[in-house]
């Protein structure tokens, strides 16, 4: 693994408030909206460090991040590029992780925008000594698709989505609450992983919004949703006592039949895609599936 940083004169006397790794393949459409977000900032988010660890990028992620460099140093802030060759999320998320030193580290997709508010926010939300674990509030990107769009429709009104703290590509930890697991583990979904170090008492939802885009089209979502659904069970396999700690409510049969009142169209969609799950074979390998 290689590193490229840009410090700002002076910043490395002080320590940065806020750590922000995003694990970046191949992410050159998305990191720019990304990067400017950060940007927009308002200034409760304090110090900040960004580390962009690109993932086996084969694209201009890298030089797309890198032009923000001055932008980030005009702020007092720093900016630092990991190279890591090898194939794999979790490897770049470890990469990332291992070179943070901030108060508060946050985990960001490279397809996420955030509201102005959402570091200072989750800057409050972690702070004191009490293990505690933070995301925003979820806000699915407008679809360019039918499909997506009725899909995205129904996924929002699910009862795992609807009680909060969702945390898809985007959680916080303090760092009492990061010394809940050493290295991420080699497996699909980080993000399930890291939520379920915690109680529900233990994780908080700020106000402030990220907007996660879907991706698009029927085939794609079946590819996305399956491995989502290959993740869940294999958090089960591996570690059966975390998934007594999700603390919401199941899909139960009065909410599958109120669902399918409200928004008929959705519902099918949705049920078409789960079942089009089931029938294709399971994919190892990290893919936004765009």
């Amino acid at each position: 693994m290689t590193a490229r940083t840009t410090t700002t004169e002076g910043t490395e006397a002080r320590a940065p408030q806020l750590s922000v790794v995003i694990a970046a393949r191949n992410e050159e459409d998305y990191i720019g909206a990304c990067l400017q977000s950060l940007l927009d900032q308002d200034e409760a988010a304090g110090r900040i460090e960004v580390i962009l660890a690109a993932n086996a990028c084969t694209d201009d992620t890298v030089g797309v991040a890198a032009s923000f460099a001055p932008a980030i140093e005009a702020r007092g802030w720093s900016l630092q590029i990991l190279d890591v060759p090898a194939p794999g999320k979790v490897k770049a998320l470890n990469a990332g992780d291992s070179a943070a030193t901030g108060e508060v580290l946050v985990f960001l997709d490279a397809d996420i925008r955030l509201d102005p508010q959402m570091l200072g926010q989750l800057r409050a939300a972690l702070a004191g000594d009490a293990p505690r674990y933070a995301t925003g509030t979820l806000r699915v990107a407008p679809a360019r698709t039918w499909v997506t769009r009725q899909y995205a429709r129904l996924w929002q009104a699910l009862p795992f989505v609807q009680g909060g703290a969702v945390g898809a590509g985007l959680f916080a930890v303090n760092h009492s609450g990061r010394r809940r697991w050493g290295a991420f583990p080699e497996i699909i979904s980080d993000d399930t992983f890291v939520r379920l170090q915690f109680t529900p008492d233990e994780r908080v939802e700020v106000p402030a919004c990220y907007h996660w885009p879907m991706v698009e089209g029927f085939r794609r979502l079946v590819r996305v949703r399956r491995r989502q659904d290959d993740g869940v069970k294999e958090i089960h396999r591996l570690y059966p006592d975390l998934p007594a700690r999700e603390g919401k409510a199941p899909l139960g049969r009065a909410d599958i039949l109120g669902l399918l009142a409200r928004m008929p169209l959705a519902f099918m969609v949705y049920a078409s895609v789960h079942l089009a799950v089931r029938l294709r074979k399971s994919r190892s390998d990290w893919a936004r599936g765009r």
